[in-house]
This record gives structure tokens, sequence and C-alpha cells, in this order.
């Protein structure tokens, strides 16, 4: 998305601002440095530590990670940081989430109540490996229920699947007629 902004002449910041599995001394290959790139920005751990101010070590959920380094995620400030890049000068401001809507982020608050706090719309970003309909119909329904309007839903092929890009799409429209599919084939970079 940040590409497609960017390349059109538009101006995008994007920021992923918890990341769990994050190594500083391979932080090249990151979530948070793909994301920098995608936006023409370096991706050095000095930028990476502006866009992505939780960072944590273990490859686990978030309320987790922190607890192993004996930390948590303050949710307030989350939440703030979150609306001061929404209040950026930029034509569009990307805010990337963690896992799916249900991960805990604290021992009390899940993805899906950061992005209810902000009150804005949710790209739901879905792969197409063999699940990914239950799980992508389970999404949307959690952030409906919750007042959360879904702009749009991505499904990225999943490379190595068993599952045909294609039959998924045409299984997800059936139950999300109203919804806008968008595909995105994967390709090696």
């Amino acid at each position: 998305m940040c590409r497609v902004f960017f390349d059109s002449g538009k101006t995008v910041t994007a920021v992923k601002p918890v990341i769990s599995g994050f190594d500083e001394a391979d932080f090249l290959y990151s979530d948070s440095a793909v994301l920098l790139q995608s936006a023409d920005k370096e991706p050095t751990l000095e930028n990476i530590k502006e866009i992505t101010p939780f960072r944590f070590g273990a490859a686990l959920s978030p309320d987790m990670a922190a607890r192993r380094e004996g930390r948590s995620i303050n949710f307030g400030e989350l939440v703030d940081y979150s609306r001061g890049v929404l209040a950026g000068p930029e034509d569009h401001k990307l805010i990337e989430g963690i896992g799916g809507v249900m991960v805990p982020l604290t021992d009390e608050h899940t993805v899906l109540d950061w992005i209810a706090a902000l009150d804005i719309p949710a790209v739901v970003v879905v792969g197409s490996y063999l699940g990914t309909i239950s799980h992508t119909l389970t999404a949307v329904a959690a952030l409906e229920t919750n007042g959360v309007e879904i702009a749009e839903v991505v499904i990225s092929e999943s490379p190595d699947s068993p599952v045909d890009l294609q039959e998924t799409v045409d299984v997800l429209q059936n139950f999300l007629p109203r919804r806008k599919l968008r595909l995105l084939p994967w390709e090696e970079a």
C-alpha cells in the first residue's frame, strides 16, 4: 500500500508500533525495515525505533513477549502514539498491526481494542493458506461486531500454499458479498 501511494505522488507515513520476534542484530529483515523501505526510507535501527516504539525479542504475542522481558505495553501510550501518527500532515497514514485482531497486547487489551480506540477503518490483510477462510470471516465478524469499519480485505497469496488463490477469493466473496476484495499475488523478490 505504501508503494502504491508513494508511486502515485501522494505522501505517506507508515508505522508498526508493536513488533515481537525483533532482533536488533538482524533488524534489516524485520517487518519494520520492510515498511520503511516501502516508503523509501532508510531501514536504520534509529528509524525503526521511531516507527516501532514497542519492540520485543521473543516471537510471541506482544503481551507474552513483553512479560518475558519484564516489561509491558502501556495501552494508553500506544493509542497516543498512534493518534500522533494519524494527526500528521501526510496524505495517507498507515498503522500496521501485529498478528490478528484478537492478539493480546496487554492483559486486558487486544489489537481489536487498539483499532476501536483509534476509531479508524481497518484494512484486513490475510493469506491464502489452508484455514484462511475461517480466520478471515472470524476477523471480519469481530471487527464489525465491535463497530470497526472495514475499508478493504486484502488476500496476499501465501507461497507454497496448497490452496488456490482465486478459489480462496471466490469462497470469501460468497461470504463477504458487499466487501471489496483485493488480490496480491506472490512474487519472488
